[in-house]
């Protein structure tokens, strides 16, 4: 045993160098995935006893679930392709041959570094009734003769939340695709504009397909978050008015932190947990396979 871990062989080595990586995976992915599902099946708040499926039927029967999840899932639907849509944009405005990038890759890093709750946060104050920058807008150009309550009215406060998600996350895209853009030969183009193709042409049969890794890896990402958003509508709305713009997350925090319930909030986890690993099984099989 001793000699072989003085002279070890190639493959006793490469044991050996992915140990600590694996232990690492083990202590902060595969342990809190295991003590969550405990958590689910065991009545840890008052008991301990074994509960079986009993709280992943009382979520099921759950109105609130089924709100959260269907709140959580417009989100997600709305914001990651607006994202997509506006960062592809940045990103190629940013790719552009300026003299001088650095103001324009400066300006796509700061809504990516500011903090979510700060976002949040502003744009709060963004379409507040009475202080609101909208409102005053809106009221200078004489679209509108009495203030509108954004963020009291479910439709509307829905809308400032996808939209204030929108802006935070869209230069997070930009950067990635920026990185992706940036590996696309421009003899590609050259080529391309010798055969007569016009700009449209050359941005859907270049652009996009040689851009294709990083849109797959960029959705992956932005989804991902987008499934677990919590900062933002809670700083904005609480949830409000009533539960319009609660999302799982938030439903997961008012269960475990506001009523003491560690158990059906693991539950919630849980459910959540299992829809980001289908979404993204989902782009990882047919997107990401198409894209391949």
């Amino acid at each position: 045993m001793l000699s072989k871990l003085r002279d070890p062989t190639e493959k006793t080595l490469a044991l050996m160098l992915l140990a600590p990586a694996f232990l690492l995976l083990l202590l902060i992915v595969v342990y809190p995935i295991g003590k969550l599902v405990y958590n689910s099946l065991f009545d840890v708040d008052k008991t301990g006893l074994f509960l079986g499926l009993t709280n992943y039927v009382d979520v099921v029967q759950d109105p609130l679930f089924w709100n959260a999840t269907k709140n959580t899932l417009l989100i997600t639907l709305i914001t990651v392709p607006g994202a997509l849509i506006v960062g592809l944009g940045l990103a190629m405005l940013a790719n552009l041959p300026f003299k001088r990038k650095w103001p324009v890759r400066l300006s796509l890093l700061l809504p990516w570094a500011l903090p979510l709750s700060f976002a949040g946060l502003i744009f709060a104050w963004f379409f507040h009734t009475e202080y609101g920058v909208v409102n005053d807008v809106l009221s200078r150009l004489g679209l509108q003769t009495e203030p509108t309550s954004w963020l009291l009215k479910p439709n509307w406060a829905f809308a400032a939340i996808c939209l204030t998600i929108i802006w935070k996350t869209s230069s997070f895209m930009a950067l990635i695709l920026l990185a992706g853009l940036q590996m696309i030969p421009k003899s590609l183009y050259e080529a391309a504009e010798v055969d007569g193709a016009s700009r449209w042409q050359q941005f859907w049969e270049i652009t996009i397909p040689m851009l294709m890794p990083s849109i797959i890896v960029a959705l992956i990402f932005r989804t991902i978050t987008a499934l677990q958003t919590f900062d933002i509508p809670y700083t904005m709305t609480k949830g409000g008015p009533g539960e319009a713009t609660e999302t799982l997350a938030m439903l997961i925090h008012k269960y475990t932190i506001d009523y003491s319930s560690i158990s059906f909030g693991s539950t919630l986890a849980v459910f959540m947990f299992v829809i980001s690993m289908f979404v993204t099984g989902f782009y990882l099989r047919h997107i990401g396979k198409n894209a391949s």
